[in-house]
């Protein structure tokens, strides 16, 4: 039966910071590759045997795969690379530190724009320093200005369906290496965790969530390998 691994990326140096950091292409801390280290640790001591590995193109999730397969001793698992598993695009909020951010505007608007399943942050204004358009990895692309986590599920549902559910469906076990919101995004999609709930599932930095599938692809079992710093699951359907 397929097995899929989800990763959240170690700490970076923005989440260090407590800045907004979305599609801003941000390193690991130190403590960071720690925790990708660790990830792959875990998943070595677990007995899993990768077959593939999906990132984004954003540095901290590329190389939180890329240690975590290291430590796992798979380094020669392949990896596939896009955009669309990228972090959820904070628009205009994008570099801004949290905590003053919660001071201009209001803990309860602030918190709207973080968790609230279908609001959206202000939108990004174009020609800034944060305007992703000028980055050669988008060229092309029909890139959002602002996204909430029901959009950022829009952008990366056709490609699971696309490139990591055939994969699953073969049988094969898949790492998923990227960021809190996008594998959010997949977790809500598999367990049909409804709009309102979606909100209260965080998936912790570095610690893989290993879901077990039918043939349909249907969760029949999940858990964290490091269970001291396991987060609350929705329930297999």
């Amino acid at each position: 039966m397929p097995v899929l691994v989800l990763l959240r990326h170690g700490q970076s140096q923005w989440n260090l910071e407590n800045r907004f950091t979305g599609w801003v292409d941000v390193d690991l801390t130190a403590e960071g590759e720690a925790q990708a280290r660790k990830g792959g640790e875990l998943i070595k001591a677990a007995g899993i045997d990768l077959d593939e590995a999906f990132t984004s193109v954003q540095t901290r999730a590329i190389r939180t795969c890329n240690l975590a397969l290291d430590a796992a001793g798979q380094s020669f698992v392949p990896v596939t690379k896009d955009w669309r598993l990228n972090e959820r695009h904070y628009g205009g909020l994008t570099g801004l530190n949290k905590a003053e951010t919660a001071q201009k505007h209001g803990e309860e608007q602030v918190t709207i724009w973080r968790r609230s399943y279908d609001i959206p942050p202000p939108e990004l204004a174009p020609g800034g320093e944060y305007d992703f358009a000028k980055d050669r990895r988008y060229a092309g692309k029909d890139l959002p200005s602002t996204e909430s986590l029901k959009t950022t599920l829009v952008r990366v549902l056709p490609y699971w369906e696309a490139a990591i559910a055939p994969k699953l469906a073969a049988g094969e076990t898949i790492l998923v290496a990227a960021h809190g919101n996008s594998l959010r995004a997949i977790v809500k999609h598999l367990f049909d965790v409804p709009d309102a709930d979606i909100v209260h599932v965080e998936i912790p930095t570095g610690n893989p969530l290993v879901i077990d599938l039918d043939g349909g692809l249907r969760p029949t079992g999940a858990r964290y390998l490091d269970e001291s710093r396991a987060q609350p699951l929705p329930a297999a359907r």
